[in-house]
């Protein structure tokens, strides 16, 4: 690991203003905003990540969980993972993310990661982690090894020529199927930003995960308020059972009337180069009987578009059982 500079700035505009003293885009990157740090002091210390600078947030009043003023919750960016997935109205209002919650990592990182830096968890592989592989991600225009590699775990969903890197959250899943919201404050202000349009494909560059601009601050994420009846579940199938990446996870949000899908939304996890929302699964759930047929023919949706890698096409068949149980389970119980 190189040496850094570290501050700790005690309010947002203080931690905001010590990323903005870097003039180009290069030393941007060299700044980095510090939580819990389970995931960026790891990639350190494999000299994968070389900040020069880092700003430790902890300081900040961004830990609250309280009410949204039109209904649904507001979770501070610096939250973590352990308290929201044991908050007494995440887990009866929106049990998907407490299940996601609780499925990921080991109690020891949940109780350090943070809400915000479990959005800006690196979407990764083994090839980004050794830095004696190429990856596009880690050094734009050097090549991808995963490609023609070591690929069982990677995505199958949204991949490009340059990166087949899965994001790894199970937080996220759950987030993206509950239509979350992050708040976001920079050098430019202040701004709201859907979890749908927060993540960027690889594409040419993916180097880039997110929108977010240099210097911007995730201080907060809101769930909406659900309609009355609605039930969320979340469902990871992965190698072992504990501290283990998914192979394929998830996250379904439903609403059941008299038998009929009300309204469905379906994220899935460890397929995706992002958190995967599946509108084609939905499109089918909509409206439809709540049954196995039902479900098979969404699943079918979702898997539509796979280009499996050389190890992961099993992930294809996978991925579609993993969705049909989580429905089968979330509708027994609505």
């Amino acid at each position: 690991m190189q040496t850094f500079e570290y501050s700790r700035p005690t309010t947002i505009d203080q931690s905001i203003q010590a990323a903005a003293r870097a003039k180009t885009a290069q030393q941007y990157a060299d700044i980095r905003f510090v939580a819990g740090g389970t995931t960026l002091v790891d990639l350190m210390k494999l000299d994968v990540e070389r900040p020069n600078q880092l700003v430790d947030i902890n300081g900040l009043p961004l830990d609250q969980i309280q009410p949204a003023p039109g209904g649904g919750l507001v979770i501070g960016a610096l939250a973590r993972n352990a308290v929201v997935a044991h908050h007494a109205v995440v887990q009866r209002d929106y049990p998907v993310l407490s299940e996601a919650l609780l499925s990921g990592a080991s109690p020891q990182l949940r109780n350090m990661a943070t809400t915000g830096g479990n959005l800006l968890q690196r979407t990764r592989c083994v090839y980004f982690r050794d830095t004696a592989h190429a990856c596009n991600k880690r050094e734009p225009d050097t090549g991808c090894s995963a490609i023609g590699g070591h690929n069982r775990m990677l995505a199958i969903l949204g991949t490009s020529k340059n990166c087949i890197a899965t994001n790894p959250s199970d937080q996220n899943v759950a987030l993206t199927a509950l239509e979350a919201t992050i708040q976001v404050q920079g050098t430019k202000g202040k701004r709201s930003i859907p979890i749908a349009e927060f993540y960027l494909k690889p594409g040419n560059t993916p180097h880039r995960e997110t929108v977010l601009d240099p210097g911007d601050l995730i201080v907060s994420v809101t769930l909406p308020p659900l309609e009355p009846g609605t039930r969320s579940h979340y469902l990871k199938l992965r190698d072992r059972a504990a501290y283990e990446f998914a192979l394929t996870s998830a996250a379904v949000v439903v609403n059941v009337n008299s038998g009929k899908i009300k309204k469905a939304h379906v994220a899935l996890g460890g397929v995706g180069t992002v958190p995967w929302r599946s509108h084609e699964a939905e499109h089918v759930l909509q409206g439809q009987t709540a049954n196995a047929a039902t479900f098979r023919k969404a699943a079918e949706a979702a898997m539509k578009d796979a280009q499996p890698a050389s190890e992961n096409g099993f992930k294809v068949e996978l991925a579609k059982r993993c969705l049909v149980r989580a429905l089968t389970v979330t509708t027994q119980t609505a």
